[in-house]
């Protein structure tokens, strides 16, 4: 088929990897446009827009498609269909109805929970059992059109957002082949009104531990949050990055170090598996321990 693809960051990358391997023809590559980046704050191309040039793709990153020049210059790409992964542009109604088969978006949750920006961080911060891909045909509204193809896959008790971004990229890269192979086969089903929720951007202010709360809701929040922003606590006047952990049995004020990189919650306890200090590479527990005095309670 003759595709448009449209995607900027990592997640992006393997399912446009799939697509060239699939034998489609890419019409053009949209994507962000290049930022600052780097000790020069030089404009540097994100992920996709780096990958597609190698690809010798055209590559494409209006700041907006608002425009009817921009407008025209899709619709004249004449595409069978695009498929859309983490772009970052709201998509108007004109460039929705352009290509021939419309737009099909690859969403990292079980539709219609986790609608929005950040469904993988806020399904292992609400601890959920699973998640998943869904291929949806796009319309106007935030996440809400029929959904051709959807796969579940369950979270695992120490899992990241870091990991599970991974795992959900290349099952999103599978599924889309896949229904790009069956479309018109394909039924598009409509979401329930039941169980929506939205997956609000992650506010950096999120990012604080309270050790008084459960330690099933610190581990979740830490997972959740590895490894952007990352989960912090003070530790002897540092604010410490959690990358990794797990719930363990402990018993202790909340805060208090137990026994190794173990903190008592006021519940249970969690025990540090990955934390990075400031200006410091990221090091498992055992690393980091080493040369730093850790205090008696944390906050």
């Amino acid at each position: 088929m003759r595709l448009v693809f449209m995607g900027s960051p990592d997640f992006s990358v393997p399912v446009l990897e799939a697509l060239v391997d699939a034998g489609h023809d890419i019409a053009a590559v949209y994507c962000q446009p290049p930022r600052p980046a780097g000790r020069g704050k030089k404009d540097r191309p994100g992920p996709v827009h780096a990958r597609a040039a190698e690809l010798g793709l055209l590559v494409r990153h209006p700041v907006s498609l608002k425009g009817a020049d921009e407008q025209a210059a899709f619709a004249a790409l004449n595409a069978d269909v695009a498929v859309v992964v983490a772009y970052g542009l709201i998509l108007p109604q004109a460039v929705l109805d352009a290509p021939k088969h419309g737009c099909l978006n690859i969403h990292a949750s079980l539709l219609p929970r986790w609608r929005g920006a950040a469904p993988i961080h806020r399904a292992i911060m609400a601890g959920d059992a699973e998640t998943g891909v869904c291929i949806m045909q796009m319309e106007a509204g935030l996440d809400t059109g029929p959904v051709l193809l959807r796969e579940a896959t369950p979270i695992g008790a120490e899992e990241t957002t870091a990991q599970l971004h991974d795992r959900l990229s290349a099952m999103g890269a599978r599924l889309i082949v896949q229904a790009l192979d069956r479309l018109p086969d394909l039924t598009p089903v409509p979401q329930p009104e039941d169980g929506v929720t939205y997956a609000h951007k992650i506010n950096k202010a999120e990012a604080q531990v309270d050790w008084t709360r459960p330690a099933v809701e610190m581990d979740r929040l830490i997972r959740g949050l590895s490894p952007f922003p990352g989960a912090k606590c003070d530790m002897g006047g540092e604010q410490v990055k959690l990358l990794a952990s797990r719930v363990v049995d402990g018993l202790g004020a909340p805060g208090q170090v137990l026994d190794g990189l173990t903190i008592a919650c006021g519940e249970g306890a969690v025990e540090i598996l990955r934390a990075q200090r400031p200006g410091k590479r990221a090091m498992d527990s055992a690393d980091f321990l080493r040369g730093f005095d850790l205090p008696e309670r944390v906050g």
